[in-house]
């Protein structure tokens, strides 16, 4: 397919400016997902041969993880040119049909732009490392040492260690929040800025509906580069970074979150406008995301939405703690809007990670589908898949090889996907050694597998999906507060004439509840909805939902 041919397609796919409002996207990792070519790494081909796929699930869009050429240090998140496919991937003509596929089946396409970094092998870099008097000189965050030696300030790297790397090139330390292959972009030079507006631009003329935005409050930096302080142990959390990593012994007042940020959003946002492109930008912040999250998707210039990390978390959420995040919400971002996840890319998978039961997943993704907000889900949850066990000789992910044993990285989310039970190789590809090891515990719940159980988890997704998308109020509408009373979490969801009554028994023991008052039709039986008892209350199950609508 020709570009001029891509571009009609994409003009022809209608889309309403606020398609991502309750919008449920699909998080490809394109490297586990399907491999097309034998070589034993996922790629474009792989995701167009499983579109229809990924359709059948009823979600509005995918989200891409990095395809963009790279030395794949950061598997992809060290970008090398921001315009291209990385040939590990495909082609661009391979991602104009991955738009084409898409829209033909009525599924957007949103990709991961990594702008806050790029790789040290991007032409800015090697270019702007080679003196302080060549036009890219500026583009990268350098400064002097210390009249010692050390570098300028204490900020840390996510990746472990001081956040700045000596180049003895220039005489100067560049900044780097990630690997020290990650040289941070200066976004205090104009410059840097238009060049990835134009950057965006490129991808939105090809037809894309959207970006997810990685580490967008790392964006901006403290111009004169203090020092950040200290964070007290009783405020520490490993939301962001595990507990191992000292990055979580500070409070990132000056590396991230600076307020000039603001203006590169609107500006990222005036040139999504004429697309009707939307943006869901990723808040790395363990003490202040939501109220960053609020800040970012206030009003109608900024970002349409955020990726919130508090259902990312290692405790498994109950009933009075979901209610607490909902409230900090309503409190920090009563303009904003939020994108919720379970799982992704970076953490444990929430199967394993809260040592859930079947009946649990389907109340977790159940509760997603309800909630105010938009929805993430991260391939391979759709089957319940647990986190793989990837043996120390077979790890990718340098942070688990730096971190190993107390943290063992990410590689066990990012396993291979699991298609059919009978493939050396889960149907993901027919190479003899693939990127990462397939697990073996994994090949029993393949798709295939489960397709044809009518009562396996898959299925439950689809319905979860489909009950959503048939009521406006949940996808869309305004909410009364979460509450909790035990271990029953529930509220009313309301837009445009519709109500709908929502509670979750989200523990393994039967729970009792009052039926809402007043005149209601019980609704969401294909999910296990309860009926109310001759008594007027509600008799949950364990993790047994309730759902009525208003007469």
């Amino acid at each position: 397919m020709t570009k001029m041919e891509t571009m009609a397609t994409s003009e022809a796919f209608e889309k309403d400016k606020d398609w991502w409002r309750g919008a449920v996207i699909y998080q490809i990792y394109p490297r586990s997902y399907q491999d097309s070519n034998g070589d034993g790494i996922g790629d474009l081909g792989g995701i167009v041969q499983r579109l229809p796929y990924i359709a059948s699930l009823g979600v509005d869009a995918i989200w891409i993880s990095p395809f963009f050429t790279s030395p794949m240090k950061d598997f992809g998140y060290d970008v090398s040119d921001y315009c291209d496919v990385d040939p590990m991937f495909g082609t661009l003509s391979d991602f104009d049909a991955v738009i084409s596929t898409a829209h033909a089946l009525g599924v957007k396409v949103m990709i991961d732009l990594v702008l806050s970094h790029t790789s040290d092998q991007h032409p800015w870099f090697q270019a702007s490392k080679a003196d302080k008097t060549n036009d890219k000189a500026n583009w990268y965050v350098w400064a002097d040492a210390k009249p010692d030696g050390t570098p300028p300030n204490n900020w840390l790297s996510i990746f472990g260690g001081s956040a700045w790397q000596w180049h003895g090139e220039r005489e100067q330390y560049y900044l780097h929040n990630f690997l020290i292959s990650q040289p941070d972009l200066n976004f205090w030079e104009p410059s840097v800025q238009e060049a990835l507006l134009d950057a965006a631009k490129f991808w939105l003329h090809r037809g894309v509906d959207g970006f997810r935005l990685d580490t967008i409050n790392f964006y901006m930096h403290d111009k004169d580069l203090r020092d950040n302080p200290a964070l007290p142990p009783e405020k520490r959390n490993s939301t962001i970074a595990p507990s191992v990593n000292p990055y979580n012994h500070q409070e990132h007042l000056y590396s991230k979150n600076q307020p000039e940020n603001l203006d590169f959003l609107r500006k990222l946002r005036a040139v999504m406008e004429p697309f009707k492109a939307a943006a869901v930008g990723e808040v790395g912040d363990a003490q202040r995301g939501l109220e960053i999250m609020g800040e970012y998707t206030a009003g109608d210039d900024l970002m349409q939405m955020c990726y919130a990390f508090e259902f990312l978390s290692g405790a498994q959420p109950t009933a009075k703690s979901i209610a607490q995040v909902m409230a900090r919400v309503d409190e920090a971002a009563a303009e904003g809007w939020a994108c919720w996840a379970y799982s992704n890319h970076d953490v444990v998978r929430h199967a394993t990670r809260w040592d859930l039961t079947p009946g649990a997943l389907r109340a977790f993704v159940s509760l997603m589908m309800c909630l105010r907000g938009s929805a993430c889900i991260y391939q391979g949850e759709e089957l319940g898949l647990p986190e793989a066990d990837v043996a120390f000789e077979d790890l990718q992910d340098p942070y688990g090889i730096q971190f190993w044993p107390k943290f063992k990285g990410r590689d066990g989310c990012r396993t291979p996907m699991v298609w059919e039970r009978d493939n050396q190789n889960a149907g993901f590809s027919d190479a003899p050694r693939t990127w990462l090891p397939v697990s073996h515990e994994q090949v029993h719940m393949a798709v295939a597998e489960q397709e044809d159980d009518p009562g396996a988890l898959i299925h439950h997704y689809r319905r979860a999906i489909a009950f959503r998308q048939a009521h406006t109020a949940l996808a869309k509408g305004d909410h009364d507060g979460v509450k909790h009373d035990g271990d029953v979490v529930y509220f009313t969801r309301m837009d445009k004439g519709e109500t709908i009554f929502c509670a979750f028994n989200m523990s393994e023991t039967p729970s009792t509840f009052d039926a809402p008052k007043g005149d209601w039709r019980v609704i969401g039986q294909e999910l296990g909805s309860a009926e109310v008892s001759g008594d007027g209350k509600l008799h949950l199950g364990p993790w047994q939902p309730f759902f009525a609508a208003a007469l």
